[in-house]
């Protein structure tokens, strides 16, 4: 199975639990997987089980001024930039593997104004869709809430997003914001995932709160998981992942 999946949602929900669970499943099934980690807090290696020291060695791109500079065309100082760099050795030089599962660390860029475009993203932006174009190779992009990365052009070859909200008024109005932003760049969203679910019963409560959106899935709290960063090989939880892997493989 190949998949080009964006997960996002709100800090705290469980979103680099899921796209690491993600990860390995679709690993474990013998796909080629790319993990991409365009979160602030930078956490999928820690969550996949990369070693420290390997971690130690990976900057986030978004850090790497210069590099986005002199592709972006403005290394000079110019005052004009390509809007579609050539960034395909960027992968090959700055992404790590273990364990079968390669990653690459995007970073966030705080663009300087509001509706500005700065060089480093339309990088970025350029990267993210040279990756989800790749063919025989699975991405699982662990997003931040505001899609950063993420524009028309880019959404064109993203399979689906997925948005993870826990079973919470407040968490299922961010799923909704979250959707509406998505479906207005052309991105297709199945639905919602529900984390950290004590009971089928809780999921109901917040059903009122999500204008429609489907849940596919119900992820259960799972101690296992919640006492450690990186995503445990067998339980409740990771049965409910590869279910709805299997849901979306079929869709």
């Amino acid at each position: 199975m190949e998949v080009k999946l964006a997960i996002a949602g709100k800090g705290g929900v469980g979103k680099t639990t899921l796209s690491a669970a993600l990860v390995q499943g679709l690993a474990h099934a013998g796909a080629r997987v790319l993990a991409v980690d365009a979160d602030p807090n930078n956490c999928l290696g820690r969550a996949l089980g990369f070693p420290e020291d390997l971690l130690a060695t990976v900057k986030p791109l978004s850090e790497l001024k210069d590099v986005l500079a002199d592709l972006a065309g403005t290394g000079d100082g110019g005052g004009f930039f390509a809007l579609n760099p050539s960034v395909e050795h960027l992968l090959a030089e700055y992404q790590v593997s273990h364990g079968g599962v390669s990653l690459l660390v995007m970073g966030t860029v705080d663009e300087p104004g509001a509706g500005c475009v700065c060089p480093e993203s339309a990088v970025l932006k350029a990267l993210v869709r040279h990756l989800v174009g790749l063919e025989g190779v699975s991405v699982v992009m662990d997003m931040e809430a505001g899609l950063e990365h993420l524009g028309r052009g880019t959404a064109l070859h993203v399979g689906a997003l997925l948005i993870v909200s826990e079973p919470t008024a407040a968490s299922a109005r961010t799923a909704v914001r979250v959707a509406r932003l998505a479906e207005g760049l052309g991105l297709r969203v199945p639905g919602l995932v529900v984390s950290k679910a004590s009971s089928p019963e809780v999921v109901e409560q917040v059903r009122p709160y999500l204008e429609g959106l489907e849940v596919l899935a119900t992820l259960p709290f799972d101690p296992a998981v919640a006492a450690s960063e990186r995503v445990p090989a067998a339980g409740p939880y990771v049965e409910a992942v590869g279910q709805l892997l299997q849901r979306l493989g079929r869709s």
